[in-house]
């Protein structure tokens, strides 16, 4: 069992441990007061090696429990949520790419693509703002955006989708249960930002290595990778803290080697300052969710190292901190070989359901 997760609970009577390794757990009874009870007990996060305790990240608003973190489950994994019954959130986010779909660009709606990659939806109870720009304030506000996309899920309006939803007689009864009431888009929200807020992703061998003195966590090319990560190349200017993200936005360069560019953040702000800035993602998981950058360019870290290393693609609005970093091929390698030592545990739990209400 892995002790890097240390969450205790007692339920019924009984000690339980969530850890990585088992399922965590998610049936519509755990973490729920006996019979009789007027609320439900809160659900517990585990806490994970690497990582802040993400509890205190789960807003007072929409606390977490079993029951709406089921539901959001079955809404996430659920194709009904599109127009045509062919796209769930899970098509564009799956367990084994760290949460992303390894295209370039995704695939939403009778085969159409948008513009951007999609951005890897774990570890997202620590984050702001959501989406590459930004534009979500919250995670409840991200979960419901895709469904009115004319290229993702395809609805005209959350109207639409809501009355579609209210003609599933399981997901009627699921609603009452959790939210005491008829189906409304927020609860909708609510639902699937709980369940994202149960995919995590810590304990990696950087931690251990780091946090726990683990000699053997990293290989001797990592180690020096670490260092540079933290020193000569730069990494901590933006990627920094226990998630390894600045949760801010920067303008690296991309798309300004070509005819059109993603203004990005200033679409939101209309801040000169945000031409194409695009938010700084989490490293977590980074070996799983090739191809890189919001627009998918890079097929490879050994590639993204490069671009870093050349200082990005000069243009008037590039973040100042994107410089040339002189590193060597061998010190390339190294920084590679660090950022694959970030694959971790904490979102193993992720399994589509059995089967949907109807």
């Amino acid at each position: 069992m892995n002790l890097a997760i240390r969450r205790w609970r007692m339920i019924g009577g009984v000690v339980l441990l969530a850890g990585v390794g088992m399922t965590l757990p998610l049936s519509p009874v755990f973490g729920e007061k006996p019979a009789g009870s007027a609320t439900p007990a809160p659900y517990q996060l585990p806490t994970i090696l690497g990582l802040e305790d993400p509890n205190t990240f789960v807003p007072a608003e929409n606390p977490l429990t079993a029951k709406k973190v089921e539901l959001g489950r079955l809404l996430f994994f659920d194709k009904r949520l599109s127009k045509n019954d062919t796209i769930a959130c899970v098509s564009c986010h799956l367990p084994d790419k760290g949460f992303t779909d390894g295209k370039r660009v995704s695939t939403g709606i009778n085969g159409l693509t948008g513009g951007r990659s999609a951005p890897a939806s774990l570890n997202r109870v620590f984050s702001k703002g959501q989406f590459w720009d930004g534009r979500a304030d919250t995670l409840e506000d991200q979960s419901i955006g895709p469904f009115v996309s004319p290229v993702e899920h395809g609805f005209i309006d959350h109207n639409e989708m809501v009355a579609k939803m209210r003609k599933i007689a399981g997901y009627r009864k699921l609603f009452q249960e959790v939210f005491g009431r008829e189906i409304v888009i927020e609860d909708v929200g609510k639902a699937i930002a709980s369940f994202q807020r149960t995919i995590l992703s810590g304990n990696s061998a950087v931690d251990k290595y780091d946090l726990e003195g683990d000699e053997k966590a990293l290989s001797e090319s990592a180690r020096r990778g670490l260092e540079l990560f933290r020193g000569k190349a730069r990494c901590t200017r933006c990627h920094s803290s226990f998630n390894f993200t600045d949760e801010k936005f920067h303008n690296l360069g991309i798309g300004w080697d070509t005819n059109t560019v993603d203004l990005g953040r200033y679409m939101v702000t209309n801040n000169p300052e945000d031409i194409g800035a695009f938010k700084t993602p989490t490293l977590r998981e980074i070996a799983r969710t090739a191809p890189y950058m919001h627009d998918g360019r890079f097929k490879t870290l050994e590639e993204v190292v490069k671009f870093y290393n050349q200082g990005g693609i000069k243009n008037p609005h590039q973040d100042n901190t994107i410089i040339p970093l002189e590193l060597t091929d061998q010190e390339q390698q190294d920084l590679v070989a660090m950022l694959k030592g970030l694959n971790g545990e904490g979102w193993q739990h992720v399994t589509a359901p059995k089967s949907f209400p109807k």
